[in-house]
């Protein structure tokens, strides 16, 4: 079979998704072009209406998967009234995709404070700026805001505010997905343990 045509998903039926995930990430930083931590976040609000967009993955762990955003955005909202969301990889290079389902939870202030003060300070300012997901006249609108909290801070410390911090995806559910020569994919499944005390595997059809 040609390499390229080769399933990757490799044989390691005691790894654990986060090791696993960790594995195949390194993989797409060292391969893809452009945005290897880019994934689309899906999300609904209390009358199960979806909506997805892309966000950047900004860390991991075994506790789950974090992002930033400003907490009064349309995502921000929806999250408040349904904690329950779902991550898409996709790595064309690499032919491989990773799906994580679970609930949504904020991180503790010190950890958005943390992210937040790593920022270029062009992002904090730009954080006070844009009312998102609002509607705006035009770009000066955002431009007029971005100047205005220039201003403020001056050369200052840009604190973080109270509408912006981070989100974690705590999974239940990661698949694992590589691409097979004649769509004969390799999918492998994680779901967490009713009682939190592991993850049970199993491989699905493609």
């Amino acid at each position: 079979m040609d390499e390229k045509n080769t399933p990757k998903m490799g044989h390691e039926p005691h790894v654990a998704p986060f090791e696993m995930f960790d594995d195949w990430f390194k993989d797409a930083k060292s391969n893809e072009d452009a945005y290897p931590d880019a994934m689309t976040l899906a999300t609904a609000d209390k009358d199960g209406r979806p909506s997805a967009r892309i966000v950047l993955l900004k860390g991991f762990d075994d506790r789950g998967f974090v992002f930033y955003t400003n907490y009064e955005s349309r995502k921000g909202s929806q999250l408040a009234e349904n904690s329950y969301a779902a991550l898409c990889f996709h790595w064309k290079t690499v032919e491989k995709c990773v799906r994580i389902e679970g609930k949504v939870a904020k991180v503790d202030d010190a950890e958005s404070d943390e992210y937040f003060a790593s920022r270029p300070r062009g992002s904090q300012l730009g954080a006070w700026a844009s009312i998102q997901s609002r509607p705006m006249t035009g770009r000066f609108d955002l431009e007029k805001r971005v100047a205005e909290f220039t201003a403020k801070f001056g050369l200052g410390k840009v604190a973080r505010p109270d509408h912006w911090g981070g989100f974690r995806l705590v999974p239940d559910r990661i698949e694992f997905w590589a691409e097979g020569k004649f769509r004969l994919h390799d999918r492998k499944l994680f779901t967490r343990d009713a009682d939190d005390a592991g993850w049970n595997t199993q491989k699905l059809f493609p």
